[in-house]
């Protein structure tokens, strides 16, 4: 971890006192960070965490001249000593009240090591969302009438960059497939061969579309698929999720971009699923949806999609255990979160083939007076406070609420 601190110091005489005290309080976070941590100048960032250490009281002007070489949000740190955590409050106050960002490391320094970790992980996912590509392959399904965030402010809230890519490039690579390549279909469950080889050369076409436009995830207008080329991209999905690209279907955009802030947070794949029923006495969800991430299956069989009776579905088994339902709404101001418990997997022909029952942690009543939208991602383990921290600053990064 790359850490650097710039000081803020009044102009008063200080005890010498306070250069052993301060050496004495960067040296315990630095053994617990198990890092150096550098001096730098004010302007320079090139790191993964910058502090701003107010060692002393009288600081609050200092800081306000040097705010232009600043960048938000604004981590101050402080050990308490000769005022300087008032000073800090001032610094921070002003900043609140001029709607910048910022937080007072202030504590012991397990506390400061672990506010240090956190501001780190933050700031990686930031940046790797700032080079991620996302293509959206066919526009988005005509019913998807509260999923489509404007492009421009999905790049300036969170420098991803969306691709408008038609899906006859899909089509065209599936029918040159056709005439000269012949899948490997061993490493599936087995099932209707014909189906299997239609499914798995739209999951090579849309390998070929991700690696020409160097795509870090996508989403698909699927349906399409079952008149043009008489088959589903579900298999197709729940390989490229597997395999740590972002893949959704119906050309979701918001739901695509939940999904890729939630795997880049938790480092795990996620299931994109309808809500198919909620009981508001027992607080739970029933989830559903025709394609899953293989490697958040205990078991799995194909079927056909739903809707259409046709293709190759997932039919898979999640396992029973804690998992963060997260959707981002498109107008990107608000987001839903919420841990949860898989109770059971469920076996009903009326819903999509992977179907879990969830006990939300969350009124599930909120989803019937506030939605952000249908499909919602899930993801194993509770990482409702990490998504919660980091969607706070992209959102107010963004400029939108202000």
């Amino acid at each position: 971890m790359n850490v650097k601190i710039s000081v803020f110091q009044s102009s008063l005489k200080h005890s010498p006192a306070l250069s052993d005290e301060t050496a004495r309080f960067l040296q315990e976070i630095k053994a617990r960070l198990n890092t150096n941590l550098k001096f730098a100048p004010l302007n320079d960032y090139d790191c993964d965490v910058k502090l701003l250490f107010v060692q002393t009281g009288g600081s609050e002007g200092l800081f306000l001249k040097n705010l232009d070489s600043l960048q938000e949000p604004y981590y101050i740190l402080t050990n308490g000593a000769n005022n300087s955590l008032a000073a800090s409050m001032e610094i921070l106050t002003y900043l609140n009240l001029h709607g910048k960002q910022g937080e007072i490391l202030h504590g012991d320094a397990d506390y400061i090591a672990d506010r240090i970790k956190c501001i780190q992980e933050t700031s990686a996912v930031i940046n790797r969302l700032k080079q991620s590509y996302l293509g959206v392959i066919g526009k988005p399904s005509a019913w998807l009438i509260a999923s489509v965030p404007d492009y421009k402010k999905v790049r300036k809230a969170f420098g991803v960059t969306l691709l408008d890519i038609p899906l006859s490039e899909v089509e065209r690579a599936v029918n040159d497939l056709e005439r000269t390549a012949e899948p490997d279909l061993n490493g599936y469950k087995p099932f209707d061969k014909t189906e299997l080889r239609k499914a798995e050369l739209i999951r090579v076409a849309l390998q070929k579309v991700v690696q020409k436009h160097r795509l870090n995830g996508f989403t698909i207008r699927c349906f399409d698929l079952l008149s043009s080329l008489k088959s589903t991209g579900c298999l197709a999905l729940a390989k490229f999720n597997e395999d740590g690209v972002t893949a959704t279907c119906e050309g979701d955009v918001a739901t695509m971009l939940s999904m890729h802030i939630a795997s880049l947070v938790s480092g795990k794949s996620c299931f994109q699923a309808n809500p198919s029923r909620l009981d508001t006495k027992s607080n739970t969800i029933v989830f559903a949806h025709c394609t899953v991430p293989f490697d958040m299956l205990e078991d799995y069989c194909f079927d056909t999609h739903f809707e259409s009776g046709i293709g190759v579905a997932v039919k898979g088994k999640l396992k029973e255990q804690r998992i963060t339902v997260f959707r981002l709404s498109q107008d990107l101001k608000r987001y839903f979160v919420s841990g949860g418990e898989i109770l059971n997997n469920l076996d009903d022909g009326n819903l999509c083939r992977t179907q879990i029952n969830v006990k939300m942690d969350r009124p599930v009543t909120e989803l019937l007076s506030n939605p952000c939208g249908n499909h919602h991602v899930i993801l194993y383990g509770d990482h409702t406070e990490r998504i919660d921290r980091i969607m706070k600053i992209l959102l107010r990064n963004s400029d939108i609420n202000r």
